[in-house]
Formats: structure tokens, sequence, C-alpha cells
């Protein structure tokens, strides 16, 4: 249906979808137009009939899974061929229409790179909360975020820029909160939902959120929801008009690949078939952090109180960071060069500039916390294999530490006992 594959087509345009390499064609199946117009990334383009098609079909499919996943009331959404962060950026540029005077964002601190210049690309000034202390948790300081939209004056505020999704002991933030405030002080609310597609607890959080007060839109990615290769978003939300304004910001046509790929991905999976890997991620999640308790146990570590997170769990890895400052790093290297991907290890008190800006802490979502510890999370297509491999090379590498520790301590004891001898002989 796209006319570039029409038998008698004539093309004498500067855009005739003609591809030099048959692997190439094969590749997107010949669907070589893209989607969208040059003014509206929604749109149907006349010579991408098959196109146009497919993308209205994934956005439909798309909306459906966000309502089976918990967000019932959703409206409106489309899938935007950029990832998370480039898409946050998006939804920042229309509001800057809507809002010409703001040069604000307020933002409840949370470590990823991504998602703080997404607001500086946009050209905003981002306002840094800082996150409270609860326990182990680290979660929303929602009188500091009021006190500073009083200090800067709402008119002067684009949104207020939440997350869901987030690495422990960094909690959701306290959404349904947050969304009553941007109600009653009238400023708009975008919600980071990077990989909280997966997670039922991030979802209702959205869902109560929009129902109890004010959530514009709220942007989750591809790859990290629906297993597909990275370079794609969905922007969703309740107000159809708006999420239309969003893909009409959109500059030019588009790649057609992130529909393709999530369509075919949700068509071959079904309801029944997305549900199972929801079931089985949540499943995951009670096992790897009933087993990572007992390994941090055995290992005179403990597992860290997280309840409101409910993708990710962290391990202290304190014996570790009194015994050494490098030994928390070198363990992060030492389960990398042995396969494990995706367990992150956070050092106390690491410095780290992000656009001009100096974070204190960074990766840790605060200052100072308390102690070193070690990221694992349960996402979605985790199976019962990758938990027992991870846990059996970390109980490994932390038994090699321990060994290394009680010789070199071995060693000390030796020489301080040959000084005192010296000593004794003079």
């Amino acid at each position: 249906m796209d006319s570039n594959n029409f038998l008698g087509n004539c093309g004498v345009g500067e855009r005739e979808g003609r591809v030099a390499s048959g692997l190439v064609a094969r590749r997107h199946y010949r669907l070589i137009h893209g989607i969208g117009r040059s003014g509206d990334i929604s749109a149907v383009q006349p010579k991408a009939a098959g196109s146009s098609l497919l993308n209205k079909l994934t956005n439909s499919v798309v909306l459906d899974v966000i309502k089976l996943a918990g967000v019932r009331t959703v409206t409106s959404c489309f899938v935007v061929p950029m990832a998370t962060g480039m898409s946050l950026t998006l939804c920042f540029l229309t509001l800057r229409h809507k809002r010409p005077k703001a040069k604000y964002i307020i933002w409840p601190r949370i470590d990823q790179k991504s998602c703080f210049k997404s607001m500086i690309t946009a050209g905003f000034e981002p306002v840094v909360i800082e996150n409270v202390l609860e326990g182990d948790e680290l979660r929303t300081d929602l009188e500091a975020v009021e006190a500073k939209i009083k200090a800067l004056g709402a008119e002067n505020i684009l949104c207020v820029h939440s997350t869901t999704s987030c690495f422990a002991p960094r909690v959701p933030d306290r959404l349904e909160e947050l969304s009553v405030i941007c109600a009653n002080y009238d400023i708009p609310h975008i919600v980071n939902n990077a990989y909280g597609v997966q997670s039922s607890k991030c979802m209702h959080l959205i869902q109560q959120g929009a129902r109890v007060g004010r959530i514009d839109a709220f942007v989750q990615s591809l790859d990290k929801n629906f297993m597909v290769p990275v370079g794609g978003a969905i922007i969703a939300g309740f107000n159809e008009s708006f999420i239309q304004e969003i893909s009409k910001m959109y500059p030019g046509r588009a790649s057609a690949s992130p529909s393709l790929d999530v369509l075919i991905t949700l068509l071959s999976l079904g309801t029944s078939g997305y549900k199972k890997l929801l079931k089985e991620r949540k499943e995951m999640f009670s096992y790897l952090s009933s087993e990572l308790k007992k390994l941090a146990d055995n290992h005179n570590e403990r597992l860290l109180d997280t309840p409101h997170n409910p993708i990710s769990l962290a391990m202290s890895l304190k014996t570790l960071d009194e015994t050494n400052d490098a030994a928390v790093t070198q363990l992060g290297s030492m389960l990398f060069t042995r396969q494990v991907s995706g367990a992150r290890v956070v050092p106390c008190g690491s410095v780290q500039t992000v656009n001009n800006y100096t974070f204190k802490g960074f990766m840790s979502h605060t200052n100072d916390y308390p102690c070193a510890y070690l990221n694992a999370a349960s996402a979605i297509g985790i199976k019962k294999q990758d938990v027992d491999v991870f846990l059996k090379r970390l109980d490994k590498c932390l038994k090699t530490f321990r060994k290394e520790t009680k010789q070199e301590n071995y060693k000390g004891s030796i020489s301080l006992e040959r000084q005192c001898c010296r000593l004794q002989n003079v």
C-alpha cells in the first residue's frame, strides 16, 4: 500500500522510497516512507497508506495495553521514534507555547542523566528537589515542592516533572499528592514512566494521580516495557487535544520501525501473552527479593527495606565499603566481567557534573546516603535462571573479597608482630 512498491509507480520527487540495498529493503518490509507528514507525526501520509495504517493500528493497540496495565482512563497515546529522554523534551517544548513566561521545571531528584538532560535540551532550568530519607527509602519532599512553587511563582514554572520507575532505594514519587499540588496551582504535570508499564503499582499511581489531581502526559519506553530494540517511546495522556498538540510539535516525518516492532510484538503475544509476562515479572520480583535477602544475611549485609519500589531492589555493601574505598566499584567491574549486566554498584560520596550542575552522591539520588549498595531489578522477561546465575556469581565475588581481606589482615598482623619483636630487641 506504499507508493514505492507500486509496479507502475513513476517517482520524480526528492523522497521516493528508493533503497539501494535489498537487505535494508527486506529489513523494513519495504515500508520505506515512514510515518506522518512534515507538520504532524500522526497524520496520514498519502504516499504511505500502508505505513500510515500500521501506525494507526499500533497506536490503538498500545492504548489498549496501557489500559490493560492499569491506566484505564487514558484517552490518547502515540508511538514516537525517540527514546524516553527526547520524548520528554518534546512534551516540554509543547508546554512552552502554553506557558511562554515559564522557565523553571520542578524536578524531584532522580540520578539518571537522560531525564535531567531532557529539561536542559528543551531550554529550561531544572529546580532540583532533594528527596527525604524515610527508613531506607528516598521519598518525595512534598513540602519542599510546594515551598519552591510559592517562591518562584506558579506562572514561572513550566511543569512538575515526576518519576515512577526508578532504582532503589529511591521509590516512585508521591504522584497523587503531586497531582493535587499541580491542580491547585494550575501547573502542568509530566510523568517519566520509563519502565513503569510493566508494574501495576506504577500504573495505579498514574491512574490515581489523574483521578484526584492533574497529570498532563506520561512517557514510557518501548524497549523496557515491550522487549523491542531501543529507539521508541509512548507519549500518553488524559486530554486527547494536548496529546495531539505534542504529536504536531514533532518536526518532519518519522521512522516507522519502532511502531512496526511493537505492533509485531504485541500481536504475537496477544493480551494473554502480555499478561503472562507481567505476572511472571511480579513472581520473579518476590523470588529475587527473598533470595537476595538470604545472600545478604550470609555476608553480614542486608536487603534494604524499600516496599514502595515494585521493580528494583538494593543490598547494602557496608562491610565491603569499610574494608576498602575502591572495593565497591571493583565489585561492579567483577560482576560485569562475569557477564552480569544491569546490576549497579553505588559507592558513597561520588560527585558528578551533568550540564554544569554538580550532584553530590550521584547515582544514589541524595547527597549522603548512609551506605554503599548494589542494585538488581526484576524487569519484564526475566527468568528464574537469570536470578539464580546472578546470585551465584555475586556470592562468589563477595567470597573472593572476604578471602582477600582475611589474607591482608593476616599479613598485617604478621608485619605488626615483627615490628614489636624488633622494638623488644632494641
